[in-house]
Order: structure tokens, then C-alpha cells, then sequence
């Protein structure tokens, strides 16, 4: 018996269970704008204790803390964020916001317009900078004059960059990690077929999917299966896999890429998907502020990069290059992986020297 399709859409929708998300009314590019989010801790009475972490490209609110009712998945980053880790949130008061655009609770495609309909193709185009203004939006909701510290990696890295350069009075500290100054063109090339993949698939419908009862999870998928090639290291995957085969004489690594192609499809939105990748494909921090230079030169933060050194999506030399323009930086930090991109989130022991370096 085969196994039901998923749904048209894993986004969060109205009516599922909360979890512990919390949400914010802000002003953004549609109506009825709101942002979810996530904390950890206590804020302090001067509001001088607040630290943001920034999610990548498939992640969301939950940093920390098991899966459960509304959160398919534990905490992206579990292993630093609590109480006696790395970032003690019985220090720092914690914020993760679900990044504009998203599906996770933060307005997006999958999210209902005021005409009770998804909004669908209708979601404008939305870049890093929109993403940060709407963050900073909820930082003024909750209160929060200046971050102690803003934490990303990858497309995370991106907006936590962004901080930095666009609003570097509110921003006492920065993490970037594993992320460029600007998407070059390999990262662009990597990513278009993924985007094609997704629009090519016949229940894509020019992205208004969301009330039919199934979706684009075949383009999806195959967009997922070259992107988590390119968040691994060769070696690694010559290591656990090489030319092994299943009893069904399928390759174990085609094999591992299905299972984590049918997972994302269980739990994200393929226009969200699409919409984020294409705000990581025109990310470059100097556009209108003179140059790549020029914009570093504005980082007033205390400042820790940090790559992977596997990293084959987000190559070190992109990491090099922050370090050696933004003029807070203290040389470029090297996380050992053999993991590739997808390091920033593993090597839990090595982010947690660079946090308690940070912090």
C-alpha cells in the first residue's frame, strides 16, 4: 500500500497547534503583517541582555527545545541555546524570530490575505533587507534599543550581516558564520536549478497551490536532493555511503537524499522555498552603499567570522573576506567538519567556543 501524498503545503497554518511561538503585529510589505517568534530567558530591567539568533534557509522560531505539538522538528540549534550553554539563557534573553517569507507563522506565501485566501504568487518579492526591517520592527515591539548580540549562519549569516551594516548602533555584537558578503555567482548557479525544479512541477500552479490538496512536493523534493548535496562535504559522503547499495539495488546515498527531500516536504511551504532562495540570491551587502568595502567599513560591532573549513557552498575565501574587511573582526575563525556547509549546525562543540568567545 502506498504511502498518501503530503499535503499541499508543511507551512504552519491557522488553527495548528502554537507550540511556543509568539507573534508580533509589525509593519511590512502586505497587510495584516506579523512576525512569529520565539524565546528563552529574561529580559533585564535596562533591556541590555537581549541576543538575536537568525535561522537559515529551512529553519525556523525553534532554536531550542524537543519537537512537540506545532514543531515537527527539536531545535535547530539546541545544543548552545539554554540554561549553562554556550548562549546561558539564564544570562541572555533569547529572541528567534520565523524570517518574512517564511512558514513557520511569520506572513508568507502560505499565509491568509485579508481577502481570506492564501496569498499565494501575490507575495511580493522579498530581499534581506525587508526581512531586517521587519525584524527590527519586532525589536521595537518588544522593547529592544540594541541587540548585546546577533547571531546567523548561512542565510541566517545574511541578515545578521545585514544588521550590522544597516544598523550598526543597534547592534553591540555579531556571529557570522558560514556566509558571504554577497551570493556569487556559483551560489546563484546552484540554485537555479532548484527554482526551476520547483516550477516545473505541474501542481506548482504559479504558486497558488495552497487550497488544492496537493502540491509542488516532486519539484520540492528535487530541489531539496542538489541542495543538501551542496550542504555536505565529498568526502564525507565517499565515506558514509561510497558506492553502497539497499537490498531494493537502490545507491544508499540516492537513498538519503529521497528521505531528506519527503521530510522538508512534510514540513515547509515550496513558495516559501522559493521566495527565500531567491532573497539569498540577490543578498550583496554593498548594493547602494558603495561597494562591499564601503559597507563593512560601517560594521561598528564587535565581530567573530567563521567558516567551514568543507564548506564547498560557502567557501572559507568568502569567510576570509569579512574577516579582513569588517574592522571590528579579529581574523578569521575555522570550524574543522568533516560535515561541509551544514557544519555551522553540528560541530556543537566548536560553536560553542565561538559563542563564549562572542559573549
Amino acid at each position: 500500500m502506498s504511502a498518501a501524498p503530503p499535503p499541499a503545503t508543511g507551512a504552519w497554518r491557522e488553527g495548528d497547534p502554537p507550540g511556543r511561538r509568539q507573534w508580533a503585529a509589525v509593519a511590512g510589505p502586505v497587510p495584516d503583517t506579523r512576525v512569529a517568534y520565539e524565546t528563552w530567558g529574561t529580559l533585564n530591567a535596562d533591556r541590555s541582555n537581549a541576543v538575536l539568533v537568525e535561522h537559515a534557509l529551512t529553519g525556523d522560531s525553534h532554536a531550542a527545545g524537543p519537537a512537540g505539538p506545532g514543531h515537527p522538528t527539536p531545535g535547530w540549534w539546541d545544543g548552545v541555546i539554554g540554561p549553562g550553554r554556550a548562549v546561558d539563557t539564564d544570562r541572555w534573553f533569547v529572541v528567534c524570530p520565523n524570517v518574512l517569507g517564511g512558514c513557520q507563522g511569520t506572513t508568507g506565501p502560505a499565509s491568509t490575505a485579508p481577502d481570506g485566501k492564501p496569498w499565494g504568487s501575490r507575495f511580493p518579492a522579498v530581499g534581506v533587507r525587508a526581512q531586517v526591517d521587519v525584524e527590527a520592527a519586532l525589536a521595537d515591539a518588544l522593547g529592544i534599543d540594541t541587540w548585546a548580540a546577533v547571531l546567523g549562519g548561512s542565510m541566517g549569516g545574511m541578515r545578521a550581516l545585514e544588521w550590522a551594516v544597516g544598523r550598526p548602533e543597534r547592534v553591540a555584537a555579531v556571529l557570522l558564520l558560514a556566509c558571504p558578503a554577497a551570493a556569487s555567482a556559483e551560489q546563484i548557479a546552484w540554485a537555479a536549478p532548484q527554482l526551476h525544479a520547483i516550477r516545473a512541477d505541474p501542481l506548482w500552479r504559479g504558486g497558488d497551490y495552497h487550497e488544492h490538496a496537493e502540491g509542488p512536493h516532486v519539484g520540492l523534493g528535487i530541489a531539496r536532493r542538489i541542495a543538501h548535496v551542496t550542504y555536505r562535504s565529498e568526502p564525507e559522503l565517499a565515506a558514509r555511503f561510497g558506492r553502497k547499495r539497499q537490498g531494493d539495488g537502490q545507491f544508499a546515498i540516492e537513498s538519503y537524499l529521497d528521505h531528506h527531500a519527503a521530510k522538508l516536504a512534510g514540513r515547509f511551504d515550496a513558495a516559501s522555498y522559493l521566495l527565500l532562495t531567491e532573497a539569498m540570491n540577490g543578498h550583496d551587502v554593498g548594493a547602494g552603499r558603495g561597494g562591499v568595502d564601503a559597507a563593512l567599513a560601517r560594521v561598528t560591532a564587535r565581530a567573530v567570522v567563521a567558516g567551514v573549513d568543507s564548506d564547498r557552498l560557502y567557501p572559507l575565501a568568502q569567510q576570509e573576506e569579512l574577516a579582513a574587511k569588517i574592522p571590528t573582526a579579529q581574523g578569521l575563525r575555522v570550524i574543522t567538519s568533516p560535515s561541509g556547509h551544514d557544519g555551522f549546525l553540528t560541530e556543537t562543540g566548536q560553536l560553542a567556543g565561538l559563542l563564549k568567545e562572542l559573549l
